[in-house]
């Protein structure tokens, strides 16, 4: 697949495109030459100056294109009004993070985790936990006070990236009779569970959470995702400071 001819700069970028369109192409024929090379659009929005606006990205990059009215043009990057205030950031919020928050939350919620907390708890928060982390650790002593009034539920989306026996450690605690009190023991011992065989079964869930850490862009454990007072997914890596964890809690320590 080529490169999008595409320039991220804070103007606009002129794009004179030849493509021709077919007649069951759904889009005008500029904006059909970039969804022909990998570009995605999600919603269409109205624009000042006579252009047509959408909603689009590339390999997870929002950006936004305007059609000129004469639909042989496009133009891609920031619309700026007379006061220099950015028109393509509520359209890109409204049409693509949005739907891209709403795609991972579905995400991990389909994927491989052990609960800890009361089900029935409002606050839910995903975090990626790795057997071997000491950080992970930390982050799940810190939210004892929530998780034990009842106020968190957490849900450790189980992975092995840090060791070589990570997945293996995973998998036995994703394969336990009992995964949450597995869990609570490995988390409050020294020594923690030791690295087992488990079915092929488990060992390809540990596997899928692995690919999804890395699909996600991540780096480290524990990260944790969790939505905020207006419902918007936000992220946060590592063990967080004081102020921060009220924040992700959603409340102050019981």
């Amino acid at each position: 697949m080529r490169p999008l001819p595409l320039s991220l700069t804070a103007g606009l970028v002129s794009l004179t495109l030849t493509a021709t369109l077919a007649a069951d192409d759904h889009w005008p024929a500029p904006l059909q030459a970039l969804v022909d090379q990998g570009l995605e659009v999600h919603g269409e929005f109205d624009a000042p100056g006579g252009l047509s606006g959408f909603a689009a990205s590339h390999r997870g990059r929002e950006m936004a294109v305007y059609l000129t009215a004469d639909g042989d043009h496009a133009l891609v990057g920031t619309l700026l009004d007379a006061e220099g205030n950015d028109l393509s950031a509520a359209p890109l919020d409204e049409h693509v993070r949005s739907g891209q928050e709403a795609e991972v939350w579905q995400r991990l919620e389909e994927s491989h985790w052990i609960q800890d907390g009361d089900p029935e708890a409002e606050r839910v928060i995903y975090t990626f936990t790795d057997p071997n982390c000491p950080y992970c650790e930390r982050f799940h002593e810190q939210s004892r006070p929530w998780v034990e009034a009842g106020e968190v539920q957490l849900r450790h989306i189980m992975v092995g990236i840090l060791r070589n026996d990570s997945p293996a450690k995973a998998a036995a605690l994703l394969g336990a009779e009992d995964p949450a009190a597995a869990l609570q023991e490995h988390q409050a011992s020294d020594s923690g569970i030791a690295a087992s065989a488990q079915p092929r079964e488990v060992e390809e869930q540990v596997y899928a959470n692995n690919q999804l850490f890395e699909g996600l862009g991540l780096m480290a454990t524990p990260t944790s995702y969790y939505r905020n007072d207006e419902g918007r997914l936000e992220q946060v890596e590592g063990a967080p400071d004081a102020a921060r964890l009220e924040t992700v809690m959603g409340a102050p320590r019981p």
